[in-house]
C-alpha cells in the first residue's frame, strides 16, 4: 500500500487492484484504486475524496487508475449555470405528478424487485442482472456517510428509486432505477433533474454524476447535461464540444 500525496489525510491509504475486464469498453482492461480503511470515510472527508475524482460502490470507494487508458471522465453538473434543454424539460414536466419519498436503506423486496426488471431489460448480459439480494446489498443498501434513498411513485405505484449520497458541495447521484417497462417516461432523466432542483433548495453547488465515458453507450446520458464539468488533469473545467469528441 502506498500513501496518497495530494490529499491531506494521511489516516488513509491508497491501493491498486489487480487487472480485470473493464465493465464498460469491451476488450479494455482496468483497475482502481481503492482508499481504506473504509470505515474512517466518512462524510467530510468522502466529499474530497469525490472532488479528487472517486467513487463508491457500497462502502468501496475507489477510482479508475487504469494503465494505458483514462476513457473515465469525473463529471458534475454546477447548479448555478445549468439549464435543462427542450427534452429534459418536458421530461420534468411529465412526471411531475410523481411523488418523491424518502425510505431507510434497508432491504425491500419492491425495491429489489424493480431492480431486477431494470436490471434484466436495461443491462442484460451485463453481470447485475444476476445480482442476488446479498449482492444488491452490498452495492446500494450499504455506506459510512449521509446517504438518502428516495422512492419516486404515481397514484402508489413504485415507478423509480434512486440512491443519493449527500457531501458538503453537493449531492452525489449514486445509481438509479426504475420501471423499463415505459422507456419514454425519462424517469432516469427526471430523477437527475429533481436531484438538481433539491441542490438548489438547499443551497448545495454542484450535483456529482460518477464518471462520464465517451465509448460507453450507458454513460452517454451525462452528456446531455450541458454545461457539464469534467476533472481533467487533477482539474475540475467546463467540457467544450471539442472535449466531448477528444476525451477517452
Amino acid at each position: 500500500m502506498t500513501l496518497m500525496k495530494d490529499l491531506p489525510y494521511t489516516s488513509l491509504q491508497f491501493y491498486a487492484t489487480a487487472p480485470y475486464g473493464c465493465s464498460y469498453i469491451p476488450g479494455r482492461t482496468a483497475r482502481s484504486q481503492v482508499a481504506t480503511p473504509s470505515h474512517l470515510i466518512d462524510t467530510l472527508l468522502y466529499t474530497t475524496l469525490v472532488q479528487s475524482g472517486f467513487r463508491r460502490s457500497g462502502v468501496f470507494t475507489y477510482r479508475p487508475h487504469c494503465d494505458a487508458c483514462n476513457a473515465c471522465i469525473p463529471v458534475r453538473i454546477g447548479i448555478d449555470r445549468f439549464t435543462p434543454d427542450r427534452s429534459q424539460r418536458r421530461a420534468f414536466a411529465r412526471n411531475a405528478p410523481l411523488e418523491a419519498l424518502e425510505h431507510p436503506l434497508l432491504f425491500n423486496e419492491e425495491h429489489y424487485a424493480l431492480y431486477q426488471r431494470y436490471q434484466a431489460m436495461r443491462h442484460a448480459g451485463g453481470g447485475m442482472d444476476q445480482d442476488n439480494r446479498e449482492q444488491y446489498t452490498h452495492f446500494l443498501l450499504q455506506s459510512h456517510i449521509d446517504t438518502r434513498m428516495i422512492e419516486f411513485r404515481e397514484n402508489g405505484a413504485l415507478r423509480a428509486i434512486s440512491i443519493i449520497d449527500c457531501l458538503s458541495d453537493g449531492l452525489s447521484s449514486v445509481y438509479t432505477f426504475y420501471d423499463p417497462e415505459n422507456p419514454s417516461a425519462g424517469y432516469g432523466t427526471y430523477a437527475i433533474l429533481w436531484q438538481i432542483e433539491v441542490c438548489k433548495r438547499v443551497g448545495l453547488p454542484y450535483l456529482y454524476l460518477g464518471y462520464w465515458i465517451r465509448d460507453s453507450h450507458k454513460m452517454s446520458y451525462k452528456a446531455r447535461f450541458r454545461p457539464l464539468e469534467g476533472r481533467v488533469d487533477s482539474e475540475w473545467r467546463e467540457l467544450s464540444n471539442e472535449d466531448f469528441k477528444r476525451l477517452g
